[in-house]
């Protein structure tokens, strides 16, 4: 029997099953309605919950997750200051980092995923309590921000400051992605080659990002391992496009099934690939 443990397969399963209906749902909000079913405030308040419990939540190797770090204190940061860093960050051709004030604290939202409120522990360091993140900014001489460093995990992840014309860019591109619903060219064969060379202990790095190839190294072996007891490809399903436009595939083994979100830059470099199991 599933329990709250089995948060992200059971977001997937009712994504599909809604699916078959012609019933949209993204991935972010299928996650989102999982979370309240379970009684929590919303997705990053029951992931904590379930790293806490000693689940293993599916995790995308590009975006990890984890519970809160060690107790960190909050100190007060003037309202200029906030101001200074608030703005459009980008991380890869498909995602924005969004950074608001809301009052005496921060909000960082990176597309398609929900936004998380982070506290200031330093003129420039700031960290979650809802995530085990933490973010630092660069500031000019005027005091505004033109990039930060998000420390998630190990890993730090630059992104640089962008205008809102170039957020808009980004987002518009997505919102037609997901109005057309359809696979970009190129992420089938992409996603096939991907699950092989990990099956294989083989994978094309030079075929990814940078950020993707560093976490898919990390991650190789458990990787590797559960994906190899899947066996052989059978057939692959496009599902639809997700909230942050990466393309959603169901991929049937002989042994089972795992599900896929992949992207591809504009020099068709998989950029995004996340996997979690199928039902």
């Amino acid at each position: 029997m599933r329990d709250f443990r089995d948060a992200k397969a059971m977001a997937q399963t009712l994504r599909e099953a809604l699916g078959a209906k012609s019933i949209p749902l993204t991935h972010s909000d299928s996650l989102e309605l999982i979370a309240k079913l379970f009684g929590q405030r919303d997705w990053n308040t029951l992931a904590a919950r379930i790293q806490a419990a000693g689940g293993v939540p599916d995790v995308p190797p590009s975006a990890p997750q984890s519970p809160p770090d060690a107790v960190r204190h909050e100190i007060a940061v003037a309202t200029a200051v906030l101001d200074g860093y608030a703005g459009f960050y980008q991380l890869s051709e498909q995602s924005i980092f969004t950074v608001t004030r809301e009052e005496q604290h921060l909000v960082m939202q990176l597309t398609g995923q929900p936004s998380v409120p982070f506290f200031a522990e330093g003129q420039t360091e700031f960290f979650a309590r809802l995530v085990d993140a933490q973010v630092s900014f660069v500031a000019g001489p005027d005091g505004r921000a033109t990039s930060l460093l998000l420390h998630q995990n190990g890993r730090d992840m630059r992104m640089m400051r962008v205008d809102a014309a170039k957020a808009k860019e980004v987002a518009d591109r997505i919102a037609e992605r997901m109005k057309s619903q359809t696979a970009t060219p190129g992420t089938e064969a992409a996603l096939r080659h991907l699950i092989a060379g990990i099956v294989s202990g083989h994978p094309n790095y030079d075929a990814m990002s940078p950020g993707l190839a560093a976490a898919t190294r990390e991650q190789l072996p458990s990787l590797q391992l559960s994906l190899g007891d899947l066996g052989a490809i059978e057939s692959t399903r496009f599902l639809g496009v997700g909230a942050q436009g990466e393309d959603v595939y169901s991929v049937r083994h002989e042994n089972g099934a795992s599900h896929w979100r992949i992207a591809l830059d504009t020099k068709g470099i998989v950029s995004t690939a996340w996997v979690s199991p199928g039902p």
